[in-house]
């Protein structure tokens, strides 16, 4: 069936919020959290009109981490830390479809899924840039997702109840205008603790090089709490370019 004109002008003027609110998943996790959501913003004494989203990730802590920057400031402060629920694999970047490895890098959120398997779910871009010159050139996997449930071969999952948490956090950032929702994946918070927690793999040597290169990355938005720009270069590596 064909729309009319002024039907297509209706639909593109639907905010991205409003088309998420048609599924019923959506419609639950705000009519059960949206107010949750709204007190950790109070807590912290955050506003949240207009505000961007950052998710940070560490797999030996299993801890997930939602970084807030307010619209009219370039800082960004922590909203609020959520567990893993399970995990897969173990330290170390995904390489290849079916390795059961958890990616490690720096990625963005591409799709969101209120029909998920999993309850609601947030694609990340894996494979990025770097995978695809590091990985598997065949068959480097993907459909990688932080998502509800408490299963995984791969993907970071936090349970159905927080997933609507996220998932709101999520749709309110990209209703204000955020194409990309950063989403930074470490094997561990690369401190001086978190780096002697990896030394048993440091055997190899294209580890040791990828870890350093994401510990400049950490150490990047540790020490200023912003994301600055990068890019990736003909080996793969990321490089801050501030």
């Amino acid at each position: 069936m064909k729309l009319s004109f002024f039907a297509v002008i209706t639909l593109s003027m639907i905010s991205f919020k409003d088309s998420q609110l048609q599924h019923a998943r959506v419609k639950e996790a705000y009519r059960s959290k949206e107010e949750t959501v709204k007190s950790l913003f109070k807590t912290k004494h955050l506003q949240q009109d207009g505000f961007n989203l950052f998710i940070r990730a560490f797999k030996k802590e299993g801890k997930l981490e939602a970084w807030i920057k307010e619209k009219h400031n370039t800082n960004y402060t922590l909203l609020t830390t959520y567990d893993f629920c399970t995990t897969s694999g173990t330290a170390g970047p995904k390489r290849k479809e079916g390795d059961l490895q958890i990616p490690e890098g720096i990625y963005h959120i591409n799709h969101f899924n209120p029909q998920s398997n999993f309850y609601l779910s947030l694609g990340i871009n894996y494979p990025n840039a770097s995978d695809k010159i590091l990985s598997d050139r065949q068959k480097p996997g993907g459909e990688i997702y932080i998502h509800g449930n408490c299963v995984t071969i791969g993907c970071i999952p936090i349970t159905d109840d927080k997933i609507k948490e996220l998932y709101i956090l999520a749709v309110e950032a990209r209703n204000n205008g955020q194409e990309k929702i950063p989403v930074h994946i470490f094997p561990c918070r690369m401190d001086d603790s978190g780096m002697k927690s990896l030394e048993g793999h440091f055997a190899k040597p294209d580890l040791i090089s990828f870890w350093n290169n994401l510990k400049d990355i950490y150490l990047d938005f540790e020490q200023t709490h912003l994301i600055n720009p990068m890019t990736i270069d003909k080996t793969g590596r990321y490089v801050l370019t501030r």
